[in-house]
């Protein structure tokens, strides 16, 4: 691990040290596990805009997935 030093406002402080006393944990290792969440949903956004982008150059046309109809139908036994 490498220790860094960083500069956060005071009251955003208060509110990390509440949660942490609620949680039972320290700083750090709430701040790590908030910036590992940060990195994941940054992650997620840029997936979704691939995804998305993916879509709009090239849209679904109609009758595309026609033929998988049938494998949407559950039977019961």
């Amino acid at each position: 691990m490498k220790t860094v030093q960083m500069t956060i406002d005071e009251r955003l402080l208060h509110q990390v040290d509440e949660a942490v006393a609620v949680l039972g944990t320290n700083r750090s290792a709430f701040i790590r596990d908030a910036l590992e969440s940060a990195l994941k949903n940054l992650q997620i956004e840029q997936m979704e805009k691939k995804h998305r982008a993916g879509y709009e150059s090239q849209p679904v046309v109609s009758g595309e997935f026609d033929i998988w109809y049938d494998e949407q139908i559950w039977e019961e036994e």
